[in-house]
Order: C-alpha cells, then structure tokens, then sequence
C-alpha cells in the first residue's frame, strides 16, 4: 500500500476528529480513490471510526460540551435503522455516487453554518429529533459511515446546539451508529481483515491528536476550510468518476 495513502489517512482521521467526527465519509473516500474493494470498505471504515469517535466525543465531554436530553433521541432512532441499512448492498458505481452527494453535507456545514451565539439557540423536540435521528441512522448503515456529517448541518441548522456542543453530540452519535453498522455486516457474515490494524493504529493516533487540539486548543475556522475544501475535491471526483 502506497506511503501516501497511510500520510492522507493521518491528516483526514486528525482533522476529522479535531472537529468532532468519526471520519468514515473521509476514509471510504479515500479508500475509494486508491481503488479498495468496496465490499471492505464499509465495515474498514466503521472499525476506524469506533476508535476516532470515541476519542473525539470523550475529549469534547470533558470539554463540558455534550448534551444527553438532545442525544438520546437521535440515538434511539438511529441505532436500529442503522443496523438494517448496512445488511443492504448497493451496486460500487452507485455506492460511490452516493457516498460523493453525503460529502457534501460537512462541505456545506463547514463553509455556510457559522456557530450559532448562545442567545439564539433553540429546544429541541423528540419526535423531530427521532424522524431526523432514524433518517440519519439508515442512510449511516447504507454507506458505512457514523452520521455525524448529516447531523451536525442540521442540528447548526435548527439552532439546537453551539458547534462544540454539535461535535460532542456527533461523536457519540457516530460511536453508537458504527457499532450497530457493523453489527448489520456481521450479521450477514462478513469478516474483518487483519491487514486493517496498521489502518487503526494510524487513525488512532491522527484521532487523538486532532480531537485533543481541536477540543482544547485550535480555533477551528481555518481547520473546518481545510478539510471542507478536501472534501469538495473528493465529492467532485467520486460523482463524476
């Protein structure tokens, strides 16, 4: 496997977890432009978004950042259809169609939804926050990612949370969402490779770094451009290839 793609699997897993997410949509990408084979990539990309999320939502939680009330209904929503959606296939020229038109949910999130001021934020409500949680959570199992990049537009969107609140809310949201994801795989019989360790020991390390220095440390405009941009290019390439 070629040097760069371990060098890009660092930058995408730090600056992912540096905003809060688990970074599956970054490395299906990825894993889709260095030609994976796509029955791999979803149940690759969930295994290293478990240990990027977690990192990430413990790092924001001691940050004082997460919101229980707000999370349990998305995730009760989320979790089963999440599970359902990954035992579906999809044929690769369409997965990658697809997965293209979800990167630019954090492309538009990233570059168009400011960080709401305390004074403007908005309650949410359950069966809003369960019809968005349970649409979220199919559409996660479908493609093999945690959902963190749909959720986090909208909840910015509908004023219910700050952007660190959005990031600690995402984290465990994608957390919860991956381990039902694989759960669906496993179910169908599918089996990790051991060649992924290498994966998980880089992203883990490229998580860490990026969620400490994100929660703790960065301001995050000029990181949320960064990866925004990478994100638009890879979008542009998977729909049009």
């Amino acid at each position: 496997m070629a040097i760069g793609f371990f060098i890009l699997l660092f930058i995408v897993a730090f600056l992912y977890a540096s905003v809060g997410h688990g970074g599956a949509s970054g490395y299906l990408a990825l894993m889709a432009l260095y030609g994976f084979a796509p029955e791999t990539m979803k149940s690759s990309a969930l295994i290293l978004n478990l240990f990027v999320s977690l990192t990430s939502f413990l790092l924001f939680f001691k940050g004082g950042h997460f919101k229980w009330k707000l999370f349990l209904p998305f995730a009760l929503a989320s979790i089963p259809l999440s599970f359902i959606g990954s035992t579906i296939s999809l044929e690769a020229d369409v997965y990658k169609k697809v997965l293209g038109v979800l990167l630019l949910f954090p492309v538009a999130r990233f570059f168009f939804f400011p960080n709401p001021e305390e004074k403007d934020l908005k309650n949410a409500n359950w069966p809003a926050s369960l019809l968005i949680g349970g649409s979220i959570g199919f559409l996660s199992g479908l493609i093999g990612i945690g959902g963190g990049i749909i959720l986090s537009p909208i909840l910015l969107l509908l004023k219910w949370t700050n952007q660190k609140q959005t990031a600690a809310i995402s984290a465990l949201f994608i957390f919860v969402n991956s381990i039902a994801g694989l759960a669906g795989l496993f179910s169908k019989g599918i089996k990790l490779e051991t060649d992924i360790l290498p994966l998980v020991a880089i992203a883990f390390i490229g998580g860490i770094t990026g969620a400490w220095l994100g929660s703790l440390k960065f301001k995050q405009n000029i990181l949320k451009f960064t990866l925004a941009t990478v994100l638009l290019m890879a979008s542009i390439k998977l729909i049009l290839t």
